[in-house]
C-alpha cells in the first residue's frame, strides 16, 4: 500500500459514526444503513486514482451520505402521506455503536439526547434543509463550511437554516420548561426508570386505577402499526382511556411479557410474543407522570429488535 492510499480500515470506521448521523437525519435505522450502505458503494466505484485523490475519505463519505439522505428526506414527506395511521421514528435499541462514540463528554450527552422520541419528532417538523444543518452543525458540531457542501447553499444560508430549526426545538420545549426546572424523581435516569417499572407493573396486574395514578390526565399515546399491525389510527387522549386501552389490549393479548429496555436513549418497554418483539414502547415522563407514550407495532420498524435481544 503507498502512503496516499487510504487505508481500508480506517475508511471503514467511519461506518458507526456515519450511521449515527443518518438515524438522525432520517429517523430510521434501516435507511440510515441504507444510505450508508450506498456511500460506501460510491466509495468503492471509483479507481483507486480517484480514490487516493481524496484528501479526507471520511469527510468525502459524510458529504456522500448527507446527500443522500437529503434526498431521501425530499421524497418522504409523499410516504407519510400515503402511510397507514400514525408515523413515528424507527426505535433504536441500546446499542452503543449507534452513538458515534464522540470523545467529548459534552458531545456524548449532545448525542444521548438526540436520540429520544420527543427530539426526533421535532426533526420531522423541519424543512430536508432545515434538519440537515441543524443535525450536522448542532449535534456533531460541523462548520458551515462543511455543511454548505452537502446542501448546495451557502455558509450563511446554512447559518440561518439551522436558526430557524432551532426555534422549531424551543417551541416545542417550551409547555415543558417550567416543569423540567423543577428537581423531580423524573428528572433522573434511575428516577425515569423506576417510574416505568412502575407502569409496566400495573399494566402486568391490569390494575387501571394504579395506571391512571401514573399517566398525566392530559396523556396522550401514539401507536404506530403502519398497516401491518393492530394499532389505534389516531392518538388516545387522556389518562384515563389510555389506561382502559392498555388493559383492553393486554387482555387480546395473551402470553404478552413485557421487559424493559432503553429505548432511544431513555427507559422503555418492550412486549414480546411467542419469543418475538411486537411492541416497542417510548415515554417522555414530566414530574413523575407519564406524558407522551409512542409504541411501536409496525414490524418493518422492529428488525433491529428482533436479531438479538439487547441486555
Amino acid at each position: 500500500m503507498s502512503t496516499s492510499e487510504p487505508d481500508p480500515g480506517a475508511i471503514f470506521g467511519e461506518r458507526r459514526r456515519l450511521i449515527a448521523l443518518a438515524y438522525r437525519l432520517l429517523g430510521s435505522l434501516a435507511e440510515a444503513e441504507d444510505a450508508v450502505q450506498e456511500a460506501y458503494a460510491r466509495w468503492y466505484a471509483m479507481s483507486p486514482q480517484q480514490q487516493e485523490a481524496v484528501r479526507a475519505p471520511g469527510a468525502w463519505l459524510t458529504t456522500v451520505a448527507g446527500r443522500i439522505c437529503l434526498d431521501l428526506l425530499g421524497s418522504a414527506r409523499a410516504r407519510r402521506e400515503r402511510y397507514v395511521g400514525a408515523w413515528i421514528p424507527e426505535p433504536l435499541p441500546d446499542r452503543t455503536q449507534w452513538t458515534g462514540d464522540p470523545a467529548d463528554p459534552a458531545d456524548r450527552v449532545a448525542l444521548h439526547e438526540s436520540v429520544n422520541m420527543a427530539f426526533l419528532l421535532v426533526l420531522e417538523s423541519m424543512t430536508p434543509a432545515e434538519r440537515v444543518a441543524f443535525v450536522l452543525h448542532d449535534v456533531f458540531r460541523y462548520p458551515f463550511a462543511e455543511i454548505a457542501g452537502i446542501i448546495a447553499r451557502s455558509p450563511a444560508a446554512c447559518r440561518q437554516l439551522a436558526t430557524s430549526a432551532r426555534r422549531r426545538v424551543r417551541a416545542a420545549q417550551a409547555p415543558a420548561n417550567a416543569a423540567a426546572n423543577a428537581t423531580t424523581t423524573a428528572t433522573t435516569t434511575a428516577g425515569q426508570a423506576a417510574l416505568v417499572r412502575h407502569f409496566k407493573e400495573a399494566w402486568e396486574a391490569r390494575d387501571i386505577k394504579a395506571l391512571v395514578g401514573l399517566l398525566d390526565p392530559d396523556a396522550t399515546m401514539v401507536a404506530d402499526g403502519g398497516g401491518l399491525a393492530g394499532a389505534a389510527l389516531r392518538p388516545v387522549e387522556g389518562g384515563e382511556r389510555i389506561a382502559r386501552y392498555l388493559i383492553h389490549m393486554a387482555a387480546g393479548a395473551p402470553g404478552l411479557t413485557l421487559l424493559e429496555r432503553t429505548v432511544n436513549g431513555r427507559p422503555g418497554l418492550v412486549a414480546r410474543q411467542a419469543g418475538t418483539t411486537v411492541t416497542v414502547a417510548a415515554f417522555h415522563l414530566d414530574a413523575d407522570r407519564v406524558t407522551h407514550i409512542w409504541a411501536v407495532r409496525n414490524p418493518e420498524k422492529l428488525r433491529a429488535w428482533n436479531q438479538e435481544d439487547t441486555p
